[in-house]
């Protein structure tokens, strides 16, 4: 049986937050590298907020969304080396 859409959205906004508590920043504090990695968490959290307002609504297919760029966001930084994904090649793709 296929997941409903509902049950996506749950699924990745779980995925997502654990994502998001693994990752660290790399670069040292005061660095470009290091705003450039705040940045990426920044709006790694800000989609996942979004997410959870949206479903609360009841707007689950925005919610859907809001997490799915949430998570790009992390795996965006881990993939280009501004966020540490501790080796985790379930949650992120690696360099």
């Amino acid at each position: 049986m296929s997941e409903t859409i509902e049950e996506k959205a749950v699924r990745y906004r779980q995925l997502t937050a654990v994502a998001l508590e693994k990752v660290s920043v790399k670069a040292e504090e005061g660095s470009v590298d290091f705003k450039r990695a705040k940045d990426f968490l920044s709006m790694a959290e800000n989609y996942l907020s979004d997410g959870k307002h949206f479903q609360e609504k009841g707007e689950i297919a925005m919610a859907l969304a809001a997490f799915s760029y949430a998570h790009a966001w992390l795996d965006a930084g881990v993939r280009a080396g501004f966020l540490d994904g501790k080796e985790d090649n379930r949650l992120f793709t690696l360099p």
